[in-house]
């Protein structure tokens, strides 16, 4: 065994996490490799039995089951056809508004958000159902992939959200006062990137023009009905995940239940389901969740390394010693899981670093469901920064080759809504309530 010094710890432990993940390895297997590595070198072969402890101790948490069964529900949905759905209602709408098919990708975007949960199936489902028909008009290739980028992203902010399931257990928080206080801020940065898209396509009509009148002329009653049967059974769904947390009956580890069966029940409905399908969305499920699993444990592996070391301590004496009091404190934290983000899978952001500043979040007097919320919304920006920005190449894998989209229209198209996130946190500091006055309505 080696006796490091926390200050010495700290520095190898974080600066291998960012040199690692420059060298292409998956970032579970680097901070795994840290882990192991510089554990046997302190604390020597017992650090095996920490590790395991520390393991055992978050697989078996009850709420994480949640995990498999909204990753199955979303699956399942992008299966059932309702994305098409959604898009021919809200098409025949808005389609008539300068930039209304932009309008119509963010708020398919905010409505599957409520359903599925997952950033790679709303933004796949966007970029096929709704990218086609925008550049055929002749929309900016910027401006479409932006709002197809950004919308699909509100997906792991608006409940029922993966992030938060993994972020209510390492910060001591209640998963539904989380789901909660994320819904209006995710809707606030939905009506954020709504408002861009009017002023810019106004501004520059030429990027998004008007959808002719004779493409979408149907009548008042027909178009009414279409809306309620595309939307009908998502607010059924919603109601059936999020209702039931809300009004006390059920947490979400079982909601999450209720939801999968319900995914399930309006994929026949539609006429999708098939054994085929089932074993398909088992499948994509069974993969998607041993990703995140195999990210889950290996973080966990190096924080219970990284706080046996000292390193908690280290972090805390650095980002205290900010000036400006707890708001200099709070823009350091900001600022570090801003940078994180460019470079590490949000999984492994949430695993090693709310350990270390939710306490120091309590020691310097926030709100800890406000801090949380905040720092969930932060990383929505970790999905469209490069160099990582998993948001931009989910966008360009699955945008149609014939469509000529390249890296740097996504990249244009999605940095006026990194501003706008931006433009979000100063609300959202302004007007704590808007996290607050939800959570606080919750029947317990």
């Amino acid at each position: 065994m080696i006796e490091l010094s926390p200050q010495v710890l700290t520095a190898i432990m974080m600066g291998g996490v960012f040199i690692g993940v420059l060298t292409g390895y998956p970032l579970g297997f680097i901070v795994g490799a840290l882990a192991l590595g510089v554990g046997f070198t302190v604390f020597g072969p017992q650090v095996v039995d920490v590790i395991y402890t520390r393991i055992y101790g978050i697989l078996t948490n009850y709420i994480l089951i949640a995990v498999p069964l909204f990753v199955f529900m979303g699956v399942m949905l992008e299966r059932s056809g309702i994305a098409e759905k959604l898009y021919d209602a809200l098409y025949v709408w808005l389609g008539g508004l300068r930039g209304g098919l932009a309008i119509v990708t963010v708020l398919m975007g905010t409505i599957l958000a409520a359903t599925v949960g997952i950033i790679a199936a709303s933004i796949t489902m966007l970029a096929m159902a709704v990218l086609p028909s925008m550049l055929r008009r002749g929309y900016s290739k910027s401006l479409a992939t932006g709002a197809v980028t950004a919308g699909g992203c509100l997906g792991i902010l608006i409940p029922p959200s993966i992030m938060l399931v993994l972020y209510g257990p390492m910060a001591g928080i209640s998963v539904g006062k989380l789901f909660f206080g994320a819904f209006l801020p995710g809707f606030t940065l939905s009506g954020l990137y709504v408002i861009y898209i009017v002023i810019r396509s106004y501004l520059q009509p030429h990027i998004a023009p008007a959808v002719p009148l004779e493409e979408r002329n149907i009548p008042f009653l027909k178009k009414t009905w279409m809306l309620f049967v595309a939307v009908g059974p998502v607010a059924i769904l919603i109601m059936s995940v999020l209702g039931v947390i809300f009004l006390g009956i059920a947490p979400p580890t079982e909601a999450a239940g209720v939801g999968a069966f319900v995914a399930t029940l309006l994929t026949i409905i539609y006429g999708r389901f098939s054994w085929r399908v089932l074993k398909e969305c088992a499948l994509l499920t069974l993969r998607a969740c041993g990703f995140i699993f195999v990210i889950v444990t290996m973080a966990v592996a190096f924080t219970a390394v990284f706080l046996g070391g000292g390193g908690r301590e280290v972090m805390q004496d650095i980002i205290m010693a900010a000036p400006g009091g707890k708001w200099g404190v709070f823009a350091v934290i900001m600022f570090m899981i801003f940078i994180m983000g460019m470079f590490i899978e949000w999984i492994g952001i949430v695993y090693i670093m709310v350990p270390i500043i939710t306490p120091i979040a309590v020691a310097a007097g926030f709100d800890i469901l406000w801090f949380s919320i905040m720092v969930c919304v932060n990383l929505q920006m970790a999905f469209m920064t490069p160099p990582f920005a998993s948001g931009i190449f989910i966008c360009r894998g699955a945008a149609d080759p014939s469509l000529g989209i390249t890296m740097g229209d996504v990249v244009r198209g999605v940095l006026p809504h990194v501003a706008l996130i931006i433009v979000g946190l100063v609300l959202f500091t302004i007007f704590p309530q808007i996290i607050t006055w939800l959570p606080g309505l919750m029947i317990r």
